[in-house]
């Protein structure tokens, strides 16, 4: 059966759980960790993702994001990528570092973020790597102790998780530590790990009882979420898989794409590929990086090339196309 293709979208929150081939350790030391969190740290910077959760185990880790100018997928083959060639080169290895395909899984916000969120910042208590929760505060390779102040960086959202506890800095990290206690005698949430009915319902029993009270809801094994959260997922999903068939069946590629920004701007195609400020042609440039991204689904390495503009640039252009396309109401095409 072929896989199912990644599910997606600006403001979406994805459980990420990437593990070593084989089970093998994919972080030796510290020298590699901190190798990782500065590559994904820039990387969440320049794509304007939002990092509310993370932990690094010696065989895999745990993320906890929030899609932002550029889609989740983008993000992951430049920190998976770059990390593993730079891994490999420090180590004398070749071949694959990483096993398959990571884990995505789209989750509901509000019934389920707090959890997810406590249960990766659980992780290293859970796997030995530290005896008690007095010693999670202060491990730095969680993103836990950053929310408790014991370990800073510039790249992780701790404001918007503690005013989730309150607005008075002090008692919302008591409160959040109190909440993470509490998680401590759940043990391994294999619910939180993936989607599906059984997952997103809270079990087995409660598929059980929901069969027997002639309740049926939607699942699908990307998502975490009740039936609605999954309607409206799937129904957004076909939309953009059915623009997308319909551009390469037109045969959209990057260059048809950049006669067709031109044709919407009233531009000579050379102001396409051409440096410069000039409004009008950051304007161009900016709306093709968007469609390319958001439509068309080409790397951000390959425009990073062909329009001579370093990876953030191109981030930033996608971030400037995408409310020139809100302000303006341009359409690539019709639906």
């Amino acid at each position: 059966m072929p896989r199912k293709s990644r599910i997606d979208a600006p403001g979406a929150f994805h459980h990420i759980i990437a593990r070593g081939i084989e089970r093998s350790d994919i972080f030796k030391d510290n020298t590699d960790r901190n190798n990782f969190l500065n590559r994904l740290g820039g990387i969440i910077k320049e794509t304007n993702t939002r990092c509310f959760g993370w932990a690094l185990i010696p065989n895999h880790f745990h993320l906890l994001l929030k899609t932002g100018d550029i889609p989740i997928a983008t993000v992951m083959r430049r920190l998976l990528t770059g990390y593993a060639v730079s891994h490999n080169r420090r180590h004398s290895r070749s071949g694959h570092l990483f096993q398959n395909r990571y884990k995505s899984i789209l989750c509901q916000e509000d019934t389920y973020l707090l959890e997810l969120l406590r249960y990766i910042h659980l992780n290293p208590l859970r796997a030995g790597i530290v005896k008690d929760v007095k010693a999670l505060n202060k491990y730095s390779f969680a993103g836990h102790s950053v929310i408790m102040g014991k370990v800073t960086n510039d790249w992780q959202d701790i404001k918007w998780v503690l005013r989730l506890f309150h607005n008075k800095l002090t008692i919302a990290r008591r409160r959040y530590l109190a909440f993470v206690e509490k998680g401590i005698s759940e043990g391994q949430r294999s619910d939180l790990t993936g989607g599906g009915l059984i997952r997103s319902s809270g079990g087995w029993a409660a598929v059980k009882a929901k069969r027997m009270a002639r309740i049926f809801e939607k699942s699908d094994e990307r998502i975490l979420g009740d039936g609605d959260f999954v309607d409206q997922v799937l129904a957004a999903s076909k939309e953009q898989m059915e623009k997308k068939y319909k551009l390469a069946a037109e045969g959209y590629d990057l260059d048809k794409l950049a006669s067709k920004v031109c044709e919407v701007m009233q531009l000579e195609l050379f102001n396409i590929w051409a440096t410069g400020k000039e409004h009008k042609r950051v304007e161009a440039r900016s709306l093709l990086c968007y469609w390319a991204v958001r439509d068309l689904g080409i790397n951000m390495a390959e425009l990073s090339r062909r329009l001579n503009l370093s990876l953030s640039g191109v981030s930033l252009s996608v971030k400037r196309g995408e409310k020139i396309v809100q302000e303006k109401g341009y359409k690539l095409i019709d639906h």
